[in-house]
């Protein structure tokens, strides 16, 4: 084996550090995506609670874009938190594994 990469002109290190550098780029694209994901999650929310505001003062001009967005919020809140029992779930049931 150490003929092949020798060969090659790769060594066993060098395809270690490749791999490695891209399990970490791998790891902070994933940590980007879910604090994207938690940021327009709170956006909703927060959208959310003005328009219930607005319908509570009666400043609402449109019932149906106040409607629309109580229910993405409310749709994103559910991902989020399947995502987070999911999380859970799998950190236990890796817990729960023999060595």
């Amino acid at each position: 084996m150490n003929n092949i990469n020798s060969i090659s002109g790769i060594s066993s290190s060098d395809l270690l550090k490749q791999k490695s550098g891209a399990l970490e780029a791998t790891g902070s694209d994933f940590s980007q995506h879910l604090k994207s994901a938690i940021n327009e999650t709170n956006e909703l929310q927060v959208n959310s609670e003005k328009a219930i505001a607005d319908m509570a003062t009666g400043q609402v001009k449109d019932l149906h874009q106040a409607a629309l967005a109580i229910g993405k919020a409310e749709t994103s809140m559910k991902l989020m938190l399947e995502i987070r029992n999911k999380a859970l779930s799998a950190y236990k049931e890796l817990g729960r594994t023999q060595i």
